[in-house]
């Protein structure tokens, strides 16, 4: 791509005020781990929002849903919910609140309030440990490729080199450019550097969001991606079957839905419900989602803040989505049609950006989608070091340093981990399938032992940790049947097999040691209030308190939580509805999503003061 003289100005600028906004901010970082790690508790939640939404909108993610969008229709606004992206309004409605009762400055430091101290703790908080520590490689190997060749999109130089033999090609020299970068303003920073960067980015990508919208509004007709979608692509209904057929506008399409095997759609809607009920009820991993919410003043602002993330995040984002999709359905297909098989749907975003983003426009776009890189890459690097140095130095180690040194190792251990990082990225062909592995087998690990942790009193530390390993052990055994197999079904029909071998887990390591300590239960329950089976601990607390009073908020939080997953699909799917010019469904999005901000804001909202 050929940059105009002004385009490339606007993208050096936002690189080097990205540097500036870091070290503007590093005497306020070091002045304790607090402040280094959580900003010192002093963030706004609407900042931290902010924050968490740029960590969020990461450019291959958006790269996907465009592609989604192109081929699904508006029956791609479920897809996502394989993960589940509604795991977000969890976390809004009550798990921040509890999280940030907890007062403390880790994912892998709160499992020790729920556990204690003893053996069965110590094993839960280095597992935490051990998981946040080993994803954060595994997605900086993604970055590192991803970085890179978006990097060359935007820049022509030639920054290819040779280094003790080895040749450095110039996709790997700008990502190590980019990614050198975004370190040393994290690093300075801290916390206070990544969230004001991410605000600063959040700001240049919703301002990206509504130009591609424009664009895509004024350059398409309703008549004109009325002739190029099939019959279905703009219902959002499903039935057992998507019933989409491209035969007559682009054949190869169907060719890419068979591949997706994400028919029969029925039963992937009940395998993603089922999931996403126990994904959601575990919480979110020890990263930077967690630490956004650890960093929050007051458990209010905790969900305070995981609101804010979804109003500032969906809705341009989807109208950018929105957007490239009709650009190149409208005007990309007969290029498309002439490439037969070949087509890669994958990349409707980068040409739909060449094509139709006018000079001028294009260096804010690619700034603000490399701030999409920066931001979550930031996110990683700043949340990893705190559980090397808070979790295992500062706990284990040396707990009576003075905070220059753990400030310092903190500084080492995020470089360390960059270098690692990157290091798997150069090899991300060979070792690809491997770094798939530790993220999918980690987070495979993780719903079982996390969601009983909120919810059974007797589940303890020794349970907490065996279910992780059992997790781990049903993702590897997956990993091995896939690949000697070559089975295509998608990963998520096999959840049940990976959740039961994590549950035996679970169970087996809980029923065959003892209970926890019951000063351990009484002061997590007391402290965080959880729903669920703690009767018999609720009850030794009022032997200390017979004032205390247990959460009785079970079906007020489960009545919020379904709202709370239409208020977020109305903002996804309202911008899309709006792109195609259906104008009544995208009014009656909008009066939706009026209707559930006024339930939300009564029953919800309005009580987080009483309820935090």
């Amino acid at each position: 791509m050929t940059l105009s003289a002004f385009d490339l100005a606007v993208v050096l600028t936002y690189l080097i005020g990205t540097l500036a906004m870091g070290f503007y901010f590093s005497r306020k970082a070091a002045k304790n781990v607090e402040s280094y790690f959580v900003g010192e508790n002093s963030i706004p939640y609407y900042m931290l929002g902010l924050s968490n939404a740029s960590g969020m909108f990461d450019i291959s993610g958006t790269m996907w849903t465009v592609s989604l969008l192109f081929v699904y229709g508006l029956k791609s606004a479920w897809i996502p919910w394989l993960w589940p992206v509604w795991n977000q309004v969890f976390v809004m409605i009550f798990l921040a609140v509890w999280m940030r009762r907890s007062n403390v400055i880790t994912g892998a430091e709160w499992i020790l309030t729920r556990f204690g101290d003893g053996k069965g703790g110590r094993l839960s908080h280095m597992m935490v440990c051990f998981f946040a520590v080993l994803a954060t490689v595994g997605f900086m190997a993604y970055f590192f490729e991803g970085i890179g060749k978006f990097s060359t999109t935007i820049f022509t130089w030639d920054l290819s080199f040779n280094f003790l033999g080895m040749t450095c090609s110039n996709e790997h020299a700008y990502a190590l450019l980019i990614i050198s970068i975004t370190t040393l303003y994290t690093l300075v920073g801290g916390m206070y550097s990544v969230v004001a960067t991410e605000v600063m980015q959040f700001v240049i990508m919703t301002v990206s969001c509504f130009v591609v919208g424009y664009i895509g509004y004024t350059t398409t007709t309703s008549e004109q991606i009325a002739a190029v979608i099939p019959k279905g692509w703009s219902d959002i209904s499903f039935g057992w079957h998507l019933n989409l057929d491209w035969s007559t506008q682009l054949p190869a399409v169907n060719d890419k839905i068979a591949a997706d095997r994400f028919d029969p759609f029925g039963l992937l809607m009940m395998m993603m419900i089922a999931k996403g009920l126990v994904a959601s009820l575990a919480g979110p991993v020890p990263s930077y989602d967690m630490q956004r919410v650890l960093s929050t003043k007051t458990p209010s602002d905790a969900a305070k803040m995981s609101a804010m993330t979804l109003i500032v995040l969906y809705a341009p984002r989807y109208l950018m989505v929105a957007g490239f999709a009709v650009l190149a359905l409208v005007h990309l297909r007969p290029e498309m049609q002439a490439q037969g098989a070949a087509v890669d749907f994958e990349r409707v975003l980068p040409i739909a950006i060449q094509r139709f983003v006018p000079v001028g426009f294009q260096g804010l776009l690619l700034a603000g989608l490399l701030a999409a890189f920066m931001g979550t890459f930031a996110a990683f690097v700043n949340s990893a070091p705190a559980y090397i140095v808070n979790d295992f130095y500062r706990k284990y180690i040396n707990p009576n340093a003075e905070t220059k040194t753990y400030i310092r190792l903190s500084y080492l251990v995020s470089i360390l981990l960059v270098v690692v990082g990157v290091a798997f990225g150069f090899f991300a062909a060979s070792l690809n399938t491997l770094t798939v592995w530790i993220t999918s087998s980690l987070y495979g690990g993780y719903t079982a032992a996390n969601v009983l942790k909120w919810i059974w009193w007797r589940f303890n530390g020794y349970g907490y940790f065996w279910g992780m390993v059992g997790g781990l052990v049903g993702s590897t055994a997956l990993f091995f049947y896939k690949s000697t197999t070559l089975d295509p079904t998608p990963d998520i029909y096999f959840f049940p097999f990976v959740f039961g071998v994590a549950m035996i887990g679970c169970l087996l390591g809980t029923f065959l040691t003892p209970a926890d300590d019951i000063n351990v239960l009484k002061s997590f329950y007391s402290r965080v209030r959880p729903w669920g089976f703690w009767q018999p601990v609720h009850d030794a607390v009022l032997l200390d308190n017979p004032n205390f009073k247990g959460n009785s908020d079970f079906k007020r939080d489960m009545f919020n939580v379904g709202i709370g997953i239409i208020w977020q699909m109305v903002m996804v799917i309202g911008p899309i509805y709006f792109m195609i010019r259906d104008n009544s469904a995208a009014a009656l999005c909008l009066i939706v999503f009026g209707l559930c901000t006024w339930i939300l804001k009564k029953n919800w909202w309005d009580l987080l003061e009483k309820d935090a």
